[in-house]
């Protein structure tokens, strides 16, 4: 049974303005993310759905046309294969959580 630790797992830079930490199961991923004030993750879709607990700071969706905000404490649920996109409103940190995703080893 595998045991995690997030300060030995690499942190990878996605753009200048988001990185992240990845943990990756058989069916899930677990992600930390570290956007920049002003950070853009730009309007896609996957097959997975997604779970997004703000832990700190603040993220603007657009979410299947609808605009949502969520703040510190908040988790937002996006359904499998709804579009959506997102523009941090602060330095923010969030916890995501992808599934069921087919995992390939990096």
């Amino acid at each position: 049974m595998p045991l995690y630790r997030w300060d030995e797992i690499a942190l990878e830079k996605v753009t200048e303005m988001v990185s992240r930490k990845v943990v990756r199961g058989e069916r899930e991923v677990l992600t930390q993310v570290y956007l920049k004030k002003g950070a853009l993750v730009p309007l896609h879709a996957h097959d997975e759905e997604q779970m997004t607990y703000v832990l700190q700071g603040a993220l603007q969706f657009l979410v299947g046309g609808e605009d949502v905000r969520v703040e510190e404490g908040e988790v937002l649920h996006i359904p499998s294969g709804v579009a959506h996109q997102a523009v941090a409103l602060d330095d923010t940190f969030v916890l995501g959580v992808f599934s069921p995703v087919n995992v390939k080893p990096s």
